[in-house]
C-alpha cells in the first residue's frame, strides 16, 4: 500500500506520527510539494465527500495522501490544494497523545489507520499500528464506527455518521 505524507515541518518532530511512519517505512515523506503524486487519494478535512469502499481503486493504483500540518494551519493549507481526489474521514474520535478524546482532530497516523480500515484494508490498517504504543487504543475507542464505516459507499457512510450524530446530541 503506497502511503505518502506531505510534511509541512509545523509539529514536535518528537510527536510527529508521519515522521516516525517515514522511518519505519510506512509512508514516504515528502517535503517538496512539486514532488506531491496529484491522483492520490488526499484526506483532506474539509472534504464533503467521506472515505469509503468506492475509493479502493484510487487507492491501489495512486496510493493514499496525508499533509502533515498544525491543526492551526490546517484550513489555511487545505483551502490553497486543489487535488483530483479529496477526501475527508467520518466522524471519529482521536487517541493519540495529543488530541486524546477530541473528536476529529486525527494524527497522520490515525488518518491512514481509518482510511485503509474503512476502504476494507483491515489487515494493512491493523500493520500500521506496529510501532505505536497508543495506536491500538485508537482502534479500541473507534472499533463501533470503523465496522459500521468498513466496506459501505459514500452515502451509506454519510447516513451512519448523520444517525450517529444525531443520538449524541440527543443525550
Amino acid at each position: 500500500m503506497k502511503i505518502y505524507i506531505y510534511h509541512k515541518n509545523q509539529c514536535d518532530p518528537k510527536r510527529c506520527t508521519a515522521l516516525k511512519m517515514g522511518k519505519l517505512n510506512m509512508a514516504k515523506i515528502i517535503k517538496d510539494y512539486r514532488k506531491i503524486p496529484r491522483r492520490a487519494l488526499l484526506l483532506d478535512p474539509y472534504s464533503k465527500t467521506p472515505v469509503s469502499i468506492e475509493d479502493r481503486d484510487i487507492i491501489e493504483k495512486y496510493g493514499i495522501l496525508a499533509l502533515d500540518c498544525s491543526w492551526q494551519h490546517a484550513e489555511e493549507v487545505f483551502k490553497r490544494i486543489r487535488f483530483k481526489n479529496p477526501r475527508r474521514l467520518p466522524f471519529l474520535i482521536a487517541a493519540n497523545p495529543v488530541n486524546y478524546g477530541k473528536p476529529c482532530k486525527l494524527s497522520t497516523l490515525e488518518a491512514c489507520i481509518a482510511t485503509l480500515y474503512i476502504a476494507n484494508y483491515k489487515n494493512e490498517a491493523l500493520s500500521l499500528l506496529n510501532g505505536f504504543k497508543w495506536a491500538k487504543t485508537f482502534i479500541d475507542l473507534n472499533r463501533d464506527l470503523l465496522e459500521s464505516y468498513a466496506g459501505r459507499g459514500y452515502e451509506e457512510i454519510n447516513e451512519i455518521e448523520k444517525d450517529f450524530l444525531s443520538r449524541i446530541a440527543k443525550r
